[in-house]
């Protein structure tokens, strides 16, 4: 039987993983109101009949970019960071982090989940959903890394670990907005002294 070239199925031209990292880029940058259909095919170099019949429309690329940037930025970093260092030092490692990456300008979009959350979570539920479960684990990685420290006996065996998770985790997403500008460096200074302050 002979196939027409017509009738083959259709096959992907690109790697995803590198699609889903620069369209990630172009959403960060920009945010998702402001970035078109004719941004994501310049960001990603694949073109709007190649992206229509992968993705349904940009809101799936947006989500896919998204849980793409989560799993870079949240999942493995942090699980890199649990890996290399005890459990107290990998929760001053979280802040440290953040402010040398906003220091050398690598970091100076802030966090795509926290800019989501601000842009899109009151006007879409299931975008918040989302949001909220990915910030979630950032929570827990502070309740965690709590928990196990005071078990090495590196912080205080009297310390509340509920209400110092919080205020980690509260610490640190003041952190990753405030590092969107050039802020004061005794505005950081400050935050970070607090935060060993609680691990005392």
């Amino acid at each position: 039987m002979i196939v027409t070239a017509w009738a083959m199925p259709w096959e992907k031209q690109y790697n995803e993983d590198v699609l889903l990292e620069r369209a990630m880029q172009a959403f960060w940058a920009r945010g998702y109101e402001a970035t078109s259909i004719n941004n994501l095919v310049d960001a990603t170099g694949v073109n709007r009949g190649s992206l229509y019949a992968a993705f349904s429309g940009k809101r799936q690329i947006f989500v896919r970019a998204l849980e793409f940037y989560d799993k870079k930025f949240r999942e493995d970093f942090l699980g890199d960071l649990l890996a290399t260092h005890s459990p107290k030092e990998a929760i001053l490692a979280a802040f440290h982090s953040v402010v040398i990456a906003a220091d050398d300008g690598n970091d100076r979009n802030g966090c795509l989940l926290i800019n989501t959350a601000l842009e899109m979570s009151p006007h879409d539920s299931e975008i918040e959903k989302l949001v909220s479960e990915k910030l979630k684990m950032v929570e827990n990685f502070f309740h965690e890394s709590l928990r196990a420290a005071k078990e090495d006996g590196s912080v205080d065996a009297k310390l509340d670990l509920e209400k110092t998770g919080h205020l980690l985790y509260s610490l640190f997403l003041g952190v990753r907005v405030i590092t969107r500008s050039k802020p004061d460096n005794s505005v950081i200074e400050s935050i970070l002294g607090q935060v060993e302050a609680l691990l005392t």
